[in-house]
């Protein structure tokens, strides 16, 4: 899966599946094109990966204008974008749904339905211009079931499928691939907090019964979720568009 020459963008860059992805993109041979709301976690990411031909760039991605602007970016540094991982998102505070405040409702509508929604709108135009693109999007195995004190992040993720089924649809005829990942739990910082908030007292509980759900007992790791993007994105999938991909550890197996 070599990636010589192509230009790899990537939205929620600094978080923990964002971050593995962009080094498995660099050592593979791409450029990268790095989006995160901090600023400081970005900066962190050069020394961090021995980054040498990047953008970093911090941009909110609920607001189109910052998304228009980090597409236009990559495009005046590199002239293209071969690959977007449309990865940014948030899971939000875990209530059901009689007791979800509109305030955050609003708030994980517009980080991960608009943001993805304003990503693809932005960077298809310019891989309909090349006739060549691969784009993955971030979803979520909540994306294809129902998912208890969870339902605005779940309703997120059903739409993000939606758009995901409808872009690939739209472009294939222009050269362009679109599919989503639906991972299960990820052993990144974001979920260690969200198993801090299921369990305040002892994390290790809330992860423990999770784990005890999926067949392979265990989280994913960032690198495995990374390593199904970048297989995606690659030649080695170029009949596979259209799709939401488990990767779960068989957890959606045992429904």
């Amino acid at each position: 899966m070599k990636f010589d020459g192509k230009v790899a963008l990537i939205t929620g860059a600094a978080g923990g599946i964002g971050k593995e992805a962009a080094r498995l993109f660099k050592e593979n041979g791409a450029r990268l094109v790095l989006v995160d709301l901090n600023e400081e976690a970005l900066k962190n990411m050069v020394d961090e990966l021995e980054l040498k031909d990047f953008l970093l760039i911090p941009a909110d991605v609920t607001k189109e204008e910052d998304v228009k602007n980090y597409t236009k970016l990559a495009v005046e540094k590199y002239g293209k974008v071969d690959v977007f991982f449309n990865n940014a998102g948030i899971v939000g505070d875990f209530a059901e749904i009689t007791e979800v405040t509109s305030e955050d409702f609003n708030k994980i509508i517009d980080i991960n339905l608009k943001g993805v929604f304003y990503g693809l709108k932005h960077v298809l135009r310019v891989m309909k211009e090349q006739k060549s693109g691969c784009i993955v999007n971030t979803s979520s195995v909540a994306g294809l079931g129902g998912s208890p004190s969870l339902g605005p992040y779940a309703a997120t993720k059903h739409a993000v499928n939606g758009l995901t089924k409808t872009a690939a649809v739209e472009v294939a005829g222009e050269g362009i691939r679109v599919n989503a990942i639906c991972p299960s739990p990820v052993d990144t910082a974001l979920m260690r907090d969200l198993d801090e908030v299921k369990s305040p007292e002892d994390s290790s509980k809330a992860r423990g019964a999770y784990e005890q759900k999926i067949p392979l007992k265990r989280y994913a790791t960032p690198t495995e979720i990374a390593e199904l993007v970048l297989f995606l994105c690659s030649e080695q999938s170029s009949f596979m568009t259209g799709g939401a991909y488990l990767i779960d550890g068989g957890y959606t197996a045992t429904y």
